[in-house]
């Protein structure tokens, strides 16, 4: 699989989500399975380039390549800047937000909102890819079908970027106006993939082998991308590599090699965020400990006194010994749903 010049290990790819894809997160979805993972969104604003959130988010040391980096913004020299200013700091891919459905996101018009003004859409796209052309650094774009059901413009954005020069497109089956409701459409989608010469990425409510078997399938994609179904979840990419391959289902993972995999997260995820007590990286982990319980035997009670410690150290104690708990009557994790919950996404974005 290729993005202009770059190329990724697999179709399997970890979708940008603000509050949920950083650093430790893209590492930890890497390591199990996924080819490609994109950062949250980092603002085009450069009044907040110096602030830690963006700090942290354009934070790439140690990352395995390739680095993609998503910008969000409404104004067109300002996202260049931006890609540019992205670049200087490890980006490899720039990706350029025009799918996030978040209400304080699209009241400024950024992210999906740029769909409803297609001039402006193009300006943006054609102002980052002369920004990123003489560094060598491809440009994507993510969207949605369009902003409402009356106008489903993803075919006509998706032809002008490529015509402008974007190397790929990912696509969330859903309008802005449905946010993360009801159900992931792939119509839209098989209809920009035969509209376009440049990959094309399905995204929206894959959440297991079968699924992605059957996106892939119904739409022609390139490649597919994996959001909520992630959290708490990152094995996913794995299990569903293995069925694409063999058309078998991979074993679920053994209770202590989970247990090794969420403390590794947490000593990554204590390193980009702090070990102060009651600080960022404790109230940080708490979301990502919770994903990664909260289906499993006895998992929302561990979650809320899991929400009460106050340190870093205290946190890696209790998921231990929680795992440890389960391990004594559980060798393989129980089977699970880990989607997020749909509003969840929202309120993080």
């Amino acid at each position: 699989m290729q993005i202009g010049h770059i190329t990724v290990p697999n179709r399997l790819f970890a979708a940008p989500m603000a509050g949920v894809t950083d650093r430790p997160f893209r590492q930890l979805c890497k390591r199990l399975g996924a080819g490609y993972a994109v950062s949250e969104m980092v603002t085009s604003r450069k009044d907040l380039w110096n602030s830690l959130k963006t700090s942290r988010r354009a934070n790439h040391e140690g990352e395995v390549a390739p680095i993609s980096v998503q910008i969000a913004g409404t104004d067109a020299q300002m996202m260049a800047e931006a890609a540019a200013y992205n670049i200087d700091r490890g980006a490899q891919i720039i990706d350029i937000n025009m799918g996030c459905p978040a209400k304080k996101v699209c009241n400024k018009w950024a992210g999906s909102a740029l769909m409803q003004d297609e001039p402006l859409a193009l300006e943006i796209i054609e102002a980052v890819v002369a920004a990123c052309a003489p560094l060598n650094v491809p440009v994507t774009l993510k969207m949605r079908t369009g902003w409402c059901d009356a106008e489903r413009n993803a075919v006509r954005i998706a032809r002008a970027a490529e015509s402008a020069g974007i190397a790929m497109v990912t696509v969330h089956g859903r309008t802005r106006e449905q946010g993360y409701k009801g159900f992931a459409e792939y119509d839209t989608v098989s209809a920009v993939k035969a509209a376009l010469r440049i990959p094309v990425v399905a995204n929206g409510d894959i959440d297991s082998p079968e699924k992605a078997r059957q996106v892939l399938a119904i739409t022609g994609a390139d490649a597919i991308m994996i959001g909520r179904a992630a959290q708490g979840r990152p094995w996913i990419f794995r299990e569903i590599a293995h069925f694409l391959a063999t058309g078998e289902y991979l074993a679920a993972p053994e209770v202590l090699q989970a247990k090794a995999w969420l403390l590794e997260h947490l000593n990554d995820h204590y390193g980009l965020y702090g070990w102060d007590d009651d600080g960022a990286g404790v109230r940080s982990a708490r979301k990502h400990i919770g994903w990664a319980v909260r289906a499993l035997p006895g998992g929302e009670a561990f979650r809320a006194r899991m929400n009460l410690l106050e340190t870093c150290d205290a946190q890696v104690t209790a998921v231990g010994d929680w795992f440890d708990q389960l391990a004594d009557t559980h060798t393989l994790l129980p089977a699970t749903s880990m989607a997020a919950h749909e509003d969840l996404i929202e309120q993080q974005a």
